[in-house]
């Protein structure tokens, strides 16, 4: 199958899977706080460390990658939103808000990199 298609077939995947779980986050947090983005990014960063760990320690066939990371993840993680809603909240005078946006995602996302790597480590 051609990367190309894989690689579409997994953007619209995640795309739906980033509009249906930010949504539903977004609707229960109701809070002008992005959470919705966040958990978007920070499972990404999980996803992304569980899914390359296992590319490199041969356990995920490299055939998946334009499926699964460029696809899935390139469709799902949101950082072109992250950079909009960090401007917005200091455009709005929340400069303390897109700074602990900014703090958390990087941070979080990290850490989400690093726990994930681990676990396929075990």
């Amino acid at each position: 199958m051609s990367p190309y298609f894989l690689v579409a077939l997994g953007a619209a995947a995640g795309g739906l899977a980033r509009y249906v779980i930010g949504t539903a986050i977004m609707q229960r947090s109701g809070g002008r706080f992005p959470l919705g983005t966040l958990v978007i990014n920070v499972t990404g960063c999980f996803l992304i460390g569980v899914l390359m760990t296992m590319r490199e320690r041969g356990t995920l066939d490299s055939k998946w990658q334009p499926l699964l990371v460029v696809g899935v993840l390139g469709g799902y993680t949101t950082f072109s939103s992250f950079g909009w809603e960090t401007f917005r909240s200091v455009r709005e005078g929340n400069p303390l808000m897109g700074l602990a946006y900014v703090l958390l995602s990087v941070g979080l996302g990290y850490i989400a990199v690093w726990l994930g790597a681990l676990l396929v480590r075990r």
